[in-house]
């Protein structure tokens, strides 16, 4: 009898040939490693930020009141920014982006290593990287497809763009902590600054087609409502992008309270933050390699809803741990729910929706993922400061 059996090591190099599909594309490929070393400046930035917040301020309230700064303009200028991105070339406002985003954060670090920076000069830049934010991230998610030559491996390139958010989010917070306890959160913020070269530099090394932008002769506001109609109109769309706000609101605030839970409830410092936020990457990394391993988009919703699942369970049970161990590892459930839910909800959105309306609809996810956050943030750190962080973690779970 012949054995018709793949053999075992076949089948793990057909799995990784699988996972790694969307890199044999150059413009992709670039872009994975620009945003790989910029993502990481990002995530010691966020880090930073929050820890230096709490140092100067020692208010749980403050902590949420500026994250809610800085993420309400994603909330208001996000649709805005979809129609502009279905107005404009996506590549040049990607560009700009970036190189606006590069100035805020050495902005930031100067203020910090001048040992200048006060609350609300912390407040400012936060909002100013807020509108920088609502734009760069609807033009990245709506540019993903023009950097893949075949539609079909558009999921498994939305899967590996989130693997390398969450690997930037293992690496990062690590170093973060790192230098906070021996050099001061300055340091984080300049090392962001200049981590935005990578990305610049991808970009720019890029050969893309030209992309004919559409001249419209309807106004902004029309054709607002017109993608409004689109999304909100046909009820895919609609379930995944009010689930995932809600998610956001509830769920995604959690990281607002990490500086409470890693100095006040495990008595640990900055190091102590940046394993608990590493520990939340290493789930939601698992989550996304296990989405990109995946060739076809049939059964992700059911994906969609055991993330959030997941999600909830984890937040609840980690809001009762007083160990650091266990603490860490509710937060791989934790990354691991909120990716998975997350990034399903993306790919089903890019592979339906049509493409004329991309940047808006996208504004939408857009919006929903990280628009509420500063609800969220501003709920979180509130709720916390009357009825104490692991409550509020239970009560968002």
């Amino acid at each position: 009898m012949v054995n018709h059996k793949q053999p075992a090591a076949s089948r793990d190099s057909f799995r990784f040939k699988t996972a790694f599909r969307a890199l044999r594309y150059r413009n992709f490929r670039l872009f994975f490693i620009g945003q790989s070393v910029s993502l990481i400046g990002t995530w010691m930035q966020r880090i930073a930020l929050g820890w230096l917040i709490y140092r100067i301020s020692d208010s749980a309230f403050l902590l949420g009141l500026v994250g809610f700064a800085g993420q309400l303009p994603i909330f208001l200028f996000s649709p805005l920014a979809g129609v502009l991105v279905d107005r404009m070339d996506r590549y040049r406002l990607l560009l700009i982006a970036q190189v606006a985003a590069m100035l805020q954060a050495l902005a930031l670090a100067l203020l910090v290593i001048a040992n200048y920076i006060v609350i609300w000069h912390i407040m400012l830049l936060s909002i100013l990287l807020g509108v920088i934010n609502a734009i760069e991230v609807t033009v990245r998610q709506s540019f993903m497809v023009q950097m893949i030559d075949r539609k079909e491996d558009l999921g498994n390139a939305i899967a590996l763009n989130s693997s390398m958010v969450n690997g930037a989010r293992l690496i990062g917070p690590s170093i973060a902590g790192i230098l906070i306890r021996w050099f001061g959160e300055g340091i984080c913020f300049l090392i962001n600054g200049i981590s935005y070269v990578a990305v610049i530099w991808a970009l720019v090394m890029m050969q893309l087609p030209p992309q004919p932008v559409i001249k419209r002769r309807s106004k902004a506001l029309q054709e607002l409502m017109v993608g409004f109609r689109y999304g909100f109109g046909f009820a895919p769309i609609r379930a995944i992008i009010l689930l995932l706000s809600l998610v956001s609101l509830m769920g995604m605030s959690y990281v607002v309270l990490m500086p409470i839970f890693a100095r006040d409830i495990l008595h640990g410092g900055p190091d102590t933050m940046g394993y608990l936020m590493a520990a939340a990457g290493v789930g939601a990394l698992i989550g996304a390699l296990s989405l990109a391993v995946r060739q076809s988009v049939i059964g992700l919703g059911k994906w969609i809803a055991a993330g959030a699942a997941i999600l909830g369970i984890g937040l609840s049970l980690a809001a009762l741990s007083r160990q650091v161990w266990l603490s860490l590892l509710l937060l791989l459930v934790v990354g691991f729910g909120m990716m998975v839910q997350m990034a399903a909800s993306n790919t089903i959105l890019q592979t339906i929706v049509d493409d004329d309306k991309r940047g808006r609809v996208m504004s939408f996810y857009v919006m929903a993922l990280m628009g509420m956050a500063p609800f969220g943030s501003l709920f979180a750190g509130s709720l916390a400061s009357h009825v104490g962080a692991p409550n509020t973690l239970i009560i968002g779970g």
